[in-house]
């Protein structure tokens, strides 16, 4: 596995990319968005899963640099945040890393804020041949009505903040817009696949949650290409 950092130039000041490449060469990458604490050790960890899994692996910051030391700094960056400027990163790493490493197809994934950026995105942004947010919140109806990337959502049942009511409401209006999006469930807390916060983290959901992401990417009996 190799890692480097991307430059990105975004509307509002210039970014970076955290990539992690795999041995050997592949046009496939999954973007991993961050939680509301930055581009941490964490997701940099995830990234590199993804690279032995054969993806190259690619998280945009967008805190530009910044890392939070404790939750009140995380929310209040959190909330600094503009979701227009976030799905700017996002859609400029895209077009970055789609020249640089030469990628025809990409998937998406996040964790808590990351999650709402990364089905965010699935809805607004075009290039994304599959997407899987874990517990993020949900946008309104009017923007989740243009989903037309294939989605898992993954949510677990002790949430407080991405609660049952909220993924209740996301799977009604699914059905209602028949949109291509599946949700998944499990007995655990927000934040359930952070395995650096042990106050959380559940090891059996995370990893069966793990396995239906890559098996999403990958999906063999549907091809990345006939997903675009």
């Amino acid at each position: 596995m190799r890692t480097e950092s991307l430059r990105v130039e975004t509307k509002n000041g210039d970014s970076t990319a955290y990539v992690a490449q795999p041995d050997n060469d592949t046009d496939k990458a999954v973007f991993i968005i961050q939680e509301y604490w930055g581009v941490n050790d964490h997701i940099k960890d995830i990234a590199g899963r993804y690279a032995d899994e054969g993806f190259i692996g690619i998280a945009p910051d967008l805190y530009r640099g910044k890392i939070a030391k404790n939750p009140d700094e995380a929310s209040k960056m959190m909330r600094d945040l503009a979701i227009g400027d976030g799905i700017d990163t996002i859609a400029q790493t895209l077009s970055k890393a789609r020249e640089a490493y030469n990628i025809s197809h990409f998937g998406i994934t996040g964790y808590c804020m990351g999650g709402t950026f990364a089905l965010r995105a699935a809805c607004e942004l075009e290039g994304f041949s599959a997407a899987v947010p874990f517990y993020g919140d949900i946008p309104n109806d009017d923007v989740l009505s243009k989903l037309r990337t294939p989605t898992i959502f993954i949510s677990g049942t002790r949430d407080g903040w991405i609660n049952p009511e909220k993924v209740a409401h996301l799977e009604e209006v699914a059905e209602r817009f028949q949109l291509p999006l599946e949700s998944v469930k499990y007995d655990a807390d927000h934040a359930f696949f952070n395995d650096t916060r042990p106050e959380v983290y559940n090891e059996t959901a995370a990893k069966d949650a793990w396995a239906k992401a890559i098996r999403f990417f990958k999906e063999p009996s549907e091809p990345w290409e006939s997903r675009v």
